[in-house]
């Protein structure tokens, strides 16, 4: 039986990823600051808290994490812990820049020291190539953060790059667009106007306040996101993947389709407020998934039209409103359905 270790296993790529490796029959084990009041609820959505050992640990600590990957020696270590909010990271900046690189500095060097033949998959993120002029974004763009979370994930990137090549450690990078699902926190922007359209729909009184709606990003549905996440450590050799739809839509695309899939037009509901804005801003990307698609068979099809439907769908089901139905007829028939 295969083991693998996944840091950040609360979280929604933790939890969706969990599940597939105890699909595969793998023991799974999930790192948290405090087994007895961690938040299990994403796992328990996807019916994966009962089959997994959580160890409280902490990954800022190198001799807490030497001694985790002594006990547990897993084949394969998913390394998803990290503050992910560009917007916190404005505000905390030097947390962010302390646990993002430190946590991961910590567990690369604990599996050389311990000669582990460890195969190790590094969280890196879209945000790293920042303001870039040519698009699409591939394995080959020149990194050039704008956020403190930003720059805490580039650093991350290159430390993976570095321990790969200095030395021989198996280590990938997967550099993920904007993926999404019911289990997205409160503080990412598309589930705040998700939930806030279901909750409108039924009768919610409230106004949505949002930011910059001008900016474009990639979207993708982060259940499809994670399988490539697993196929970068069955390669024979690592290497270094862009996870991405592929399209750029606009934040406003995104608010006006999800208040559509209950009947609703966005413009009565949302205010724009120029104090949310951020310092600094990405204004438009999007990546190229064609490396992950011919090397490692990676399958998205998903229209962007369909994320949203589906996303308003889950978010739906997770309150329990069985009155729903898409007012949209082009999109009533979908391909995908909600799957917890």
């Amino acid at each position: 039986m295969k083991k693998a270790l996944i840091t950040g296993i609360t979280g929604q790529d933790g939890a969706y990823l969990s599940k597939i490796l105890l699909d595969k029959d793998y023991k799974v084990y999930g790192i948290v600051r405090d087994s007895a009041v961690s938040n299990l609820a994403n796992l328990k959505y996807v019916g994966a808290a009962e089959r997994i050992e959580l160890i409280p640990a902490s990954l800022l600590n190198l001799s807490s994490v030497m001694k985790f990957l002594e006990a547990t020696k897993p084949d394969e270590i998913y390394n998803l812990a990290a503050q992910s909010s560009v917007a916190i990271s404005f505000e905390s900046p030097i947390k962010t820049v302390e646990f993002n690189i430190i946590s991961t500095l910590n567990l690369l060097e604990a599996i050389r020291v311990l000669s582990l033949k460890t195969k190790f998959y590094q969280a890196c993120s879209s945000e790293m190539h920042g303001r870039i002029k040519d698009l699409p974004v591939t394995e080959k763009t020149v990194l050039h953060p704008v956020s403190p979370y930003a720059i805490s994930k580039a650093t991350g990137h290159w430390l993976t790059v570095n321990y790969r090549e200095a030395y021989g450690l198996f280590c990938c990078c997967g550099i993920l667009f904007n993926h999404e699902s019911v289990l997205r926190p409160k503080y990412f922007v598309t589930k705040k106007i998700v939930s806030a359209a279901v909750r409108i729909s039924k009768g919610s009184k409230e106004k949505i306040t949002l930011g910059n709606i001008s900016i474009k990003r990639d979207w993708g549905y982060a259940p499809e996101y994670v399988k490539v996440i697993w196929l970068m450590l069955q390669q024979d050799s690592a290497d270094d993947y862009v996870v991405a739809s592929g399209e750029a839509h606009s934040l406003k695309e995104f608010a006006q389709l999800a208040f559509e899939c209950v009947g609703l037009n966005w413009q009565d509901h949302v205010v724009v407020d120029k104090n949310l804005y951020r310092p600094a801003d990405i204004e438009a990307t999007y990546g190229s998934p064609e490396k992950a698609k011919g090397k490692l068979g990676w399958k998205y099809n998903l229209k962007f039209e369909e994320l949203i439907e589906m996303l308003v769908r889950e978010e739906v089901k997770c309150r329990g409103i069985t009155s729903y139905q898409c007012l949209s007829s082009e999109r009533k028939e979908l391909k995908c359905d909600v799957q917890p």
